[in-house]
């Protein structure tokens, strides 16, 4: 019942991380576009009452016109009618921290600690996952209050990101790794929206209303975290999506395949940033896309090598390998502790199912070696071979 309990409380949670993501991206991404797109206003009236610029769209059937007051309008008041985006980056993390607690912590002996990579108790694995976070942000923060160059400081923040992608490859597994940057990325963006970019809202609103001149570096201050946020939006999508694709994280690279695609997303958000203020640079996604596909090359598995019929892997030697290592949690009904359901919907528990799965297990136990998870059964060498040698071999069940 506990399981069953778990797996509803993942579900929901998960539900909401994904409605809530969607919400936040999706407002961030039209603001950036919005801020970029903008026009010096036509109107002279407008400039006199403090417009910055506009943008005129059409959607939904109607038209709108968005203005931009860069430290709230002249010779008027400050509506008391404002629109807050917090809500959604608070509830977007809230969820991610739930789902890292349920899966990662909750379940650290499946998920987050692998033996092969370090031998780690539960209660220090999570403590080393909630407490990189935290060290992760401040590191960031002060990089950010230190270093007044902003390419400089993008560059070091990006060897910041390789460095703690490295860095969590050594502690946990590979899947639970990935994840981790993807925590520290999401972290450092909604920090920014709480420590920095809404107090600073709130600041000029009460100097607006108060009726002083706002001061404004704190919309400075915002404006240049609001841009660290946009660019780590395409990577923290596709690390959440990530362990589906064993391919990318489960190998002794896998750190560096995920700078790879960090810089990838980057350079295809510049593309677009670009694009809302007029300028097309096709190089940016070129690079990008040349990037994911020497990436893909790169990690192509080797083609099985084939074997002669005097050498075939009988069919209850990879059965009894099964038996052992997968069919614990790969049946109809798991046995191992907290699997109520065979991940992913994959069963090896009788021979027309093995043959069914031999691609998944020649990717997923062979050449990623993401399977069995975190190696808890214990699946060696040998056996990894022997199963390769029988997928080789056109992984005959008879």
């Amino acid at each position: 019942m506990e399981t069953y309990i778990i797996d509803w409380l993942n579900l929901g949670v998960r539900w909401l991380h994904f409605v809530a993501g969607i919400a936040w991206i999706g407002s961030s991404l039209y603001f950036v576009m919005l801020d970029n797109s903008l026009k010096a206003p036509k109107n002279d009236a407008d400039r006199q009452r403090g417009v910055y610029g506009e943008l005129w769209a059409v959607h939904g059937g109607g038209f709108y016109q968005s203005q931009k007051f860069l430290t709230g309008p002249k010779g008027e008041p400050l509506s008391t009618d404002l629109h807050w985006s917090k809500w959604e980056a608070y509830t977007t993390w809230l969820s991610g921290i739930g789902m890292l607690a349920l899966i990662y912590w909750w379940g650290a002996n499946a998920y987050l600690i692998d033996r092969s990579v370090l031998e780690l108790s539960a209660p220090a694995a999570i403590g080393i996952s909630a407490g990189s976070l935290v060290v992760g942000w401040f590191i960031y923060d002060t990089l950010c209050k230190a270093i007044k160059n902003e390419l400089v400081l993008a560059l070091i923040v990006y060897a910041l990101l390789v460095a703690a992608a490295f860095a969590y490859a050594q502690v946990f597994g590979a899947r639970a790794a990935y994840i981790h940057v993807g925590a520290l990325m999401g972290t450092i963006m909604v920090w920014n929206v709480f420590f920095h970019i809404i107090p600073g809202q709130k600041k000029m609103v009460q100097e607006i209303r108060a009726g002083k001149e706002p001061d404004p570096r704190p919309g400075i201050v915002g404006k240049q975290r609001s841009v660290h946020n946009t660019y780590f939006t395409l990577p923290v999508l596709f690390i959440m999506i990530s362990n589906h694709y064993p391919m990318t994280y489960g190998n002794r690279y896998g750190w560096l395949v995920l700078a790879v695609f960090i810089l990838a997303g980057a350079l295809i958000r510049q593309f677009f940033v670009l694009r809302h203020q007029g300028k097309v640079v096709w190089a940016l996604p070129v690079v990008g896309v040349l990037l994911l596909l020497g990436a893909a090359v790169a990690l192509a598995p080797a083609a099985p090598s084939k074997a002669t019929a005097a050498t075939a892997v009988p069919f209850a030697s990879v059965q009894q390998i099964l038996e052992q290592r997968c069919i614990t949690c790969h049946a109809e009904k798991p046995t191992f502790e907290g699997f109520q359901q065979p991940p992913a919907g994959v069963m090896l528990d009788t021979p027309e199912r093995v043959k069914a799965a031999a691609p998944r297990i020649h990717q997923q136990t062979i050449a990623t070696q993401a399977m069995p998870l975190g190696n808890l059964t214990k699946m060696t060498p040998e056996e990894r071979a022997l199963l390769g040698k029988w997928l080789a071999e056109g992984a005959r069940t008879k």
